[in-house]
């Protein structure tokens, strides 16, 4: 668990899969992010997580607030994805309620989020997001991360006909005096 002054971010509860399945049907949440979360869905990535946090010691992990419990979404680290360029290496991801942007809070998580993962030892985390969000590649530079310039992709889980298939990867090196 990672407790921010406003944020706590925790492990993946069944009572999370409803509003994280709530979360997946708002379309402009998904906008780039390959269409809306079935039930199922919901539940396969819950189940996911999981099971990322039991093999990797972290995950995607839930992020609520503190003052009232609310699910505002998740914040974590987990393996790039097979056949990426960061295959197996720490890619740092977040999704909020749309409720819940504009205030902070994925800011917030992902400093959290870093600071964790610089006290673990972690030399250098990843980033990966399509061309026109730009609002996560705002939050990237925010943090300190740099575009990899010569590091743009085709995300191999998404199909070749994809207007999301292209992707951009961004990095950040443990500040020297962590």
């Amino acid at each position: 668990m990672i407790d921010t002054t406003r944020l706590r971010l925790r492990g993946w509860r069944d009572d999370d899969i409803a509003p994280f399945h709530a979360m997946g049907q708002d379309t402009e949440v998904m906008r780039y992010l390959g269409g809306l979360t079935s039930m199922a869905g919901a539940e396969a990535m819950v189940g996911e997580q999981r099971g990322t946090a039991a093999r990797f010691g972290r995950c995607f992990w839930v992020v609520e607030r503190r003052d009232d419990g609310a699910f505002l979404g998740f914040c974590g680290v987990e393996p790039g994805p097979a056949r990426s360029p960061i295959a197996g290496l720490p890619e740092i991801g977040w999704r909020l309620v749309r409720d819940a942007w504009g205030q902070g809070y994925a800011e917030e998580a992902a400093r959290a989020v870093l600071a964790d993962e610089w006290r673990r030892g972690t030399d250098r985390v990843f980033a990966v997001t399509v061309p026109a969000n730009r609002r996560s590649r705002g939050l990237m530079e925010r943090l300190g991360m740099s575009r990899v310039h010569d590091g743009d992709f085709d995300h191999p889980d998404l199909p070749p006909d994809s207007a999301l298939r292209r992707h951009i990867l961004y990095r950040i090196a443990r500040p020297a005096d962590d």
